[in-house]
């Protein structure tokens, strides 16, 4: 939109009770101070609607999500310019080097900068309900599965402090229930070893192949002649309550991450997006509805596949200046749509021929890990962009034979990988 079809600008420096508004109109700023409640925002959009004759309305301010901006979605009106903290604080530090701060300063600002560059600003197009459901979701059960791994850090180690025989009973993945039920039963070395056999069989998990001649579980006898490792009583009583506890965290965790899985599997199947990022290999119940998140169902919110490397973070950066010319990876993003492109990059490779290729190429050429994941991922996004712009579902067969006719350089590899799986 051009400066003409804005009626106004605003600029809104948010806080938790409070927000300062500096609203200009035909070249005159006021200011003035708008409390977070329903009443007051629902009174102060009215007034912008009636005084504006209801055109539209531009809005600057320093976050993409929060009660004031999902209040101000209701209000069609509203164009919301959201920008990066770090966008306005450089602007604000152009003007006042000095370093000083001040509320309706900042909020003066932000209304400046919208009037003077909201053609270089993307304004918010919100998704439709059901991709923005599926994106909520997603975000709060990657905090959930954080905090379990944080929780499982922590169990690891202090169960490496005073009970290591029991983490060579559970193996790597500490989050099994068998294994934390055992743990609340039995959180100490002498407890475990008290248990009795058929207790313990019942507990432990049964084994895929058991010898016809073997007279016993060797689990259980492991555990009968094991020496502890600590004795200490201070120590004991201190991890056998940590233990208790942690374990049940992640027990009350698993059963909170199963129900946004049942949520997304049923939000998913409902989206109309969901065959076509189905289709590409590697998106299985957990990236799947993320990918579809990060795309959503507007044919027009990314014009290029390079608006959206871009914006995800995933195209690097490149700094000029003088004689010197370096490029690094992009940390203005988005960290949650980054990690979405970055994890697939990494599942694809164990499910697509040509993804498993390119990645040990690249490993081949001295690449390291990530970097060579965030390569994949830049062209994994040029790959979906392109299937979810034409709305037709991914085929791994197709892509495969478009990379023989150009003879791509993968070609080599995908023959040594095909060679390898037929010997």
């Amino acid at each position: 939109m051009t400066s003409s079809e804005f009626a106004a600008f605003v600029g809104i420096d948010w806080g938790d009770q409070k927000h300062s508004v500096c609203l200009q109109a035909d070249g005159v700023e006021s200011e003035h101070e708008l409390p977070q409640r329903a009443a007051e925002i629902e009174a102060w959009a009215s007034e912008l609607r009636t005084r504006f004759g209801g055109r539209a309305v531009a809005i600057c301010l320093e976050q993409s999500r929060g009660p004031l901006i999902y209040a101000l979605l209701k209000y069609e009106f509203l164009v919301l310019f959201p920008v990066n903290p770090k966008q306005a604080t450089r602007y604000r530090e152009a003007l006042y080097p000095s370093g000083s701060k001040d509320d309706p300063v900042d909020a003066r600002l932000l209304c400046r900068f919208v009037v003077n560059y909201h053609r270089q600003l993307r304004a918010w197009r919100p998704d439709d309900e059901s991709t923005r459901l599926l994106r909520l979701l997603s975000e709060d059960r990657r905090h959930f599965v954080d905090q379990r791994t944080a929780h499982k850090n922590q169990l690891r180690q202090r169960l490496k402090e005073f009970f290591p025989l029991v983490l060579e009973l559970a193996g790597p993945r500490l989050e099994k229930e068998w294994f934390l039920r055992l743990l609340i039963k039995y959180p100490s070395h002498a407890e475990l070893r008290r248990a009795a056999p058929r207790t313990l069989q019942r507990l432990l998990p049964k084994r895929r192949r058991v010898p016809e001649d073997e007279p016993g579980d060797p689990r259980i006898a492991k555990i009968r002649t094991a020496v502890p490792l600590v004795t200490d009583p201070a120590i004991v009583k201190a991890g056998r309550l940590a233990v208790i506890e942690l374990a049940r965290l992640i027990l009350e965790l698993n059963q909170s991450i199963a129900a946004y899985d049942a949520e997304l599997a049923t939000e998913l199947a409902r989206h109309p997006e969901a065959d076509l990022f189905l289709s590409f290999p590697g998106a299985g119940p957990s990236l799947a509805p993320r990918l579809v998140a990060a795309f959503g169902t507007d044919r027009q919110r990314y014009s290029t596949a390079q608006d959206l490397q871009q914006l995800s973070g995933i195209a690097p950066v490149m700094i000029r200046s003088g004689k010197s010319c370096t490029v690094r990876r992009r940390r203005a993003c988005p960290k949650f749509l980054r990690q979405t492109f970055h994890e697939y990059a990494d599942h694809s490779r164990k499910k697509s021929l040509w993804a498993g290729a390119y990645y040990r190429m690249l490993r081949s050429h001295g690449m390291r890990h990530h970097a060579a994941l965030r390569s994949l991922a830049f062209k994994w996004e040029r790959v979906i962009f392109r299937c979810w712009k034409s709305r037709t579902p991914y085929s791994e067969t197709k892509y495969l034979q478009q990379l023989r006719l150009q003879h791509s350089p993968l070609v080599q590899y995908l023959d040594a990988s095909l060679s390898c799986d037929t010997a």
